[in-house]
């Protein structure tokens, strides 16, 4: 096994890093034919999401036991992302961390069991890692020793969701935004919110906000079918994002999570809608990174403006109730990584067995040839067949020979008994 995980998340890197080191959608497939071109790395999957940024990699076997040459792996694909993103190297090496072997696996199903998110035990995860899974095949960039581990964390992530209750309660961005907005609105029934974008964590929000008692919500996203086919579920309206600046100064409450690479909102538009609404306070959430509400914004006087990073407060009060399924998740996880290594040591004992014949096949072979031979030139079957014993015999017994008299010269005399036993030979090293 030579897995090796190297990325940046929630806990490690600031959102205005991790903006600069998030992949859009169309860049996904570039990336990871990159990634596989480097040196040493024979399988990649990127997983990138508003909390994280990171390369799953499967290395050459050459380097498995190479410290020297992992480290260079790692040096390589850091900087790769560094160039990638056009961002100083030194700044992300700050905030990255890695994991090897069995760490990464154990890494990867607690991400997809939820125990590594912001909001712990959020269910979203386990959904956009099964997606950059699927872009990675689609890349042709992940092999057996990938899907195997990303095949294992979905089976763990199932079972820690089968198993425990991490999770029950609405504890998620999509809620922690919502329960924030009660702070600034005693009533939500009698606000009016605008949702920018149309993806699942913007359905949440729109969940959320109705279960709150929200009557009034506009759907504004870049293509208008998206929109309406979600104003039509939460009897909302329905506008493109160009409408934005002209609807905006209905709105009490702005949650915007999108996939786009530039702000969405910036403080021009904003003070514009403060004017029309008469100072009224308007309370914002830019759940997305990159951001899709310009900093700026945060700085005028009657708006509330929140990022992902701000939400902290707020779920660590929600995740409470989840923290004894926690202790539980984590028992799973170890006891499927324990096995995860139980497996791998299986299918190296078969792949050892298989090398092991065909070798022995191999030996077969040279000699049957040589005996063939001789037979057809009429030399005397009984000697040809006497030749032909004796020369399997000796390739036969010439490594194991050679093992145990350098076994003995160094004095590995456990290497002797492990000879004893294969063979079934008396034991006469004690």
């Amino acid at each position: 096994m030579a897995l090796l995980v190297l990325g940046i998340n929630h806990r490690t890197a600031s959102v205005d890093v991790r903006e600069k080191v998030a992949f859009a959608p169309e860049e996904l497939n570039t990336a990871h034919k990159h990634v596989v071109m480097l040196p040493d790395i024979s399988e990649a999957v990127i997983v990138s999401t508003c909390n994280r940024s990171e390369i799953y990699c499967n290395l050459d076997r050459e380097i498995v036991n190479d410290v020297e040459a992992r480290a260079i792996a790692t040096g390589a694909i850091l900087q790769w992302l560094a160039d990638f993103h056009n961002v100083d190297v030194e700044s992300l090496r700050s905030s990255a961390y890695q994991y090897l072997d069995l760490e990464a696996v154990s890494h990867l199903a607690r991400v997809a069991s939820g125990l590594d998110s912001l909001v712990l035990g959020e269910p979203q995860i386990l959904g956009q890692l099964k997606s950059a899974y699927a872009v990675a095949i689609e890349s042709e960039t992940t092999g057996q020793h990938l899907n195997r581990l990303f095949q294992h964390s979905f089976a763990v992530a199932k079972e820690v969701r089968t198993q425990t209750a991490i999770g029950e309660n609405a504890v998620s961005v999509a809620y922690a935004a919502v329960s924030l907005s009660t702070h600034i609105f005693d009533d939500l029934s009698h606000c009016t919110a605008l949702l920018i974008g149309a993806g699942e964590t913007i359905d949440l929000v729109a969940r959320h906000l109705r279960d709150k008692g929200i009557k009034k919500v506009i759907v504004a996203n870049r293509t208008l079918a998206r929109a309406e086919a979600l104003a039509r579920e939460f009897n909302a309206e329905a506008v493109m994002l160009a409408d934005i600046p002209d609807c905006l100064y209905r709105a009490d409450i702005v949650i915007s999570s999108t996939a786009s690479q530039l702000p969405i909102l910036g403080k021009g538009v904003v003070e514009d809608a403060l004017k029309r609404r008469k100072r009224r306070p308007m309370f914002m959430v830019d759940i997305a990174v990159p951001r899709d509400i310009e900093e700026q914004v945060g700085q005028l006087a009657d708006v509330y403006l929140y990022t992902v990073d701000d939400l902290k407060e707020v779920i660590v009060e929600n995740i409470k109730s989840r923290e004894a399924a926690a202790v539980e998740a984590q028992d799973i996880v170890l006891q499927q990584t324990l096995r995860y290594e139980e497996l791998l040591k299986s299918l190296n004992a078969v792949d050892t067995i298989k090398q092991f014949r065909d070798q022995i096949e191999q030996l077969k072979k040279a000699e049957l040839k040589k005996a063939m031979k001789k037979l057809a030139k009429g030399d005397d079957p009984e000697q040809v067949m006497q030749q032909l014993a004796s020369g399997l015999a000796n390739k036969f017994a010439h490594k194991p020979t050679s093992f145990a008299k350098k076994a003995v010269t160094e004095g590995r005399i456990q290497a002797l008994n492990w000879i004893n036993d294969i063979f079934s030979l008396d034991d006469r090293t004690k």
